[in-house]
């Protein structure tokens, strides 16, 4: 009996670990939880006053707002953030989770609710460099493990290291580096802040890198009311307003 007892408690366990983070435990609670960084400006990050702010951020606030239940944010650094889902820390990442067949396959995204492309960055005075293959024995200001490295040093150009957008634009303006390969977003956040910064875009890559809204494996509930949210959001005018604020463009496509 006492083995019988301790399989059918294992199996209850097992059973409401599969379900945390669902559509009905977060109506039940009354919160969604939303695993972010709060250090990765414009997305989420904090203000002078040191409230939690940013793009991603107010994303999550409508999707709750829209869900009919309150927000709650808990940060945590990168490399543990999506861990913290299996662990049930909270019910959702927004924190620009690119969307991969390998994710997908751990874990359910909503649709995209934010698109990015590597775009290829000069000093608008810049004549030499119009695509990507002009690279080609320039210097590309890029941070030495990136993404956006990778497709400099196959262009044909040799790397400046730098440890981030920032200290690649400087690199730039200062004429130590003659491009950089970045992100368009940060690129398009750069730009509203310092809007009379002479650099400029000159190419972009066709495919654009989605991301999405994460949850645990097995929600399609949850994520059907988050993708109506998104809709919601995007229908209404709220998603153009919380994009023209923090980057002065649409980038939902």
């Amino acid at each position: 009996m006492k083995l019988t007892l301790a399989t059918l408690t294992a199996a209850l366990l097992l059973g409401t670990a599969a379900h945390a983070g669902s559509l009905e435990d977060i109506k039940s609670a009354g919160t969604l939880r939303i695993g972010t960084e709060g250090t990765y400006a414009p997305f989420t990050y904090h203000d002078a006053s040191g409230a939690l702010v940013g793009f991603d951020v107010e994303i999550g606030r409508e999707i709750a707002e829209r869900l009919g239940v309150e927000v709650e944010f808990v940060e945590g650094k990168w490399d543990g953030l999506i861990a913290g889902l299996a662990s049930d820390r909270y019910d959702a990442v927004i924190n620009q989770v690119g969307i991969t067949e390998e994710r997908q396959a751990r874990f359910d995204f909503s649709k995209p609710y934010i698109v990015s492309k590597a775009v290829l960055i000069v000093k608008d005075d810049n004549a030499d460099i119009a695509s990507f293959a002009d690279l080609d024995g320039k210097r590309a200001a890029q941070s030495l493990t990136s993404n956006y490295g990778r497709i400099a040093e196959e262009a044909g150009a040799s790397l400046v290291g730098t440890e981030g957008f920032d200290q690649s634009i400087q690199l730039v303006l200062t004429g130590r580096a003659d491009a950089t390969i970045n992100d368009n977003l940060s690129y398009l956040d750069f730009k509203k802040q310092k809007p009379d910064a002479p650099v400029k875009i000159v190419a972009s890559e066709a495919e654009a890198a989605a991301s999405g809204v994460v949850v645990q494996k097995g929600n399609p509930e949850l994520v059907a009311e988050i993708d109506k949210a998104l809709d919601a959001i995007r229908a209404d005018g709220t998603y153009e307003t919380i994009s023209q604020k923090y980057f002065g463009a649409d980038v939902s496509r």
